[in-house]
């Protein structure tokens, strides 16, 4: 029996958009010379970064007690949201919705960890001024810093970093924040403006809002694009029930891990996996209350949180005493 038309357009559709996407995984274009500071750089400082106001600092954090004006309506992603600018005139991109408050966390856990992450902040209750003026709620803020303005997207599957632990380490940090969104859309690379910044690009992973949930669906429901069709966000249960590491053979790793993205994971070996919690496992309590803080999660569901990645990062581990190494 022939496929309904608008079935096998939608499976062609999908087939098309997953060579596109993977074609170039196994062996990337980019053979141009790099330095891993431009993606990832050890928190030396790692102590004495304040995890709660972030890479921007409390110095750049959106006024909570002032009104910002609008200046149109957020017109890419799934989620609502704005540009406003706040009294001193520095431009804001505003997104509304269940992703705030996991992107803010989340972007706080991958800086501490020596990731780059743009300046960015979470308001449980603030102000728009002009075009749908009124007090608005639940909110992640982000601006651009003098030093590095944004640019061109860059590509999971073709990108400088595919073959650096470093990279194939931030895989693996997606797996233990359940991040489960990892289209190229999401990533930017950013560009010194003074002439002597080192390094001269940033390479971020910057929406980071789909995590701290779970991940559920295949890649074919997930393509056919039905809300909520990859796996949820911000969902305490949802994160405490999937888990980690489902088995090691060899030199790969099977994640428990149902979204689309399976082949980029495939890259991921043990030796990645404990490096990535070695990294997790330096963060002091202090450190992972002040993440959770900045997205503004309550005592009970910080250390519910907390707990569930410290036993990923135990499991990871185990890798090392496991001879994988």
């Amino acid at each position: 029996m022939r496929l309904p038309i608008i079935v096998r357009v939608i499976v062609l559709a999908s087939l098309v958009w997953v060579f596109d996407e993977y074609s170039l995984q196994a062996q990337p274009k980019s053979t141009a010379k790099f330095d891993i500071a431009e993606l990832w750089q050890d928190p030396a400082d790692l102590l004495q970064r304040d995890l709660y106001a972030g890479p921007g600092g409390a110095e750049l954090a959106p006024p909570r007690d002032k009104p910002f004006q609008f200046v149109a309506h957020k017109t890419t992603g799934v989620n609502p949201g704005y540009d406003v600018k706040d009294p001193t005139g520095r431009a804001w991109s505003v997104k509304l919705g269940v992703e705030a408050q996991s992107e803010v966390t989340a972007s706080r856990i991958l800086w501490a960890m020596g990731f780059h992450q743009p300046a960015n902040y979470y308001l449980e209750q603030w102000t728009l001024e002009g075009v749908d003026a009124g007090v608005k709620s639940d909110a992640r803020f982000r601006t651009d810093t003098d030093a590095y303005k944004p640019g061109a997207e860059w590509s999971w599957s073709d990108n400088l970093f595919v073959n650096t632990q470093a990279f194939r380490g931030l895989i693996a940090t997606q797996m233990i924040l359940n991040s489960w969104d990892l289209k190229t859309a999401n990533n930017r690379v950013y560009e010194a403006t003074d002439p002597s910044a080192s390094p001269r690009r940033l390479f971020m992973v910057r929406d980071v809002g789909s995590s701290l949930g779970h991940s559920k669906q295949g890649r074919f429901f997930a393509m056919i694009g039905t809300p909520g069709s990859q796996g949820s966000k911000n969902d305490l249960e949802g994160f405490e029930r999937q888990g980690f590491i489902k088995k090691v053979n060899g030199n790969r790793v099977a994640f428990d891990y149902r979204g689309m993205y399976g082949q980029l994971l495939n890259r991921v070996t043990p030796a990645d996996v404990v490096w990535t919690c070695e990294l997790l496992a330096r963060l002091p309590d202090t450190h992972w209350q002040a993440a959770f803080r900045a997205g503004e999660y309550t005592p009970d569901q910080t250390d519910r949180y907390v707990r569930k990645i410290k036993e990923k990062i135990a499991q990871g581990l185990a890798l090392k005493t496991a001879g994988t190494r």
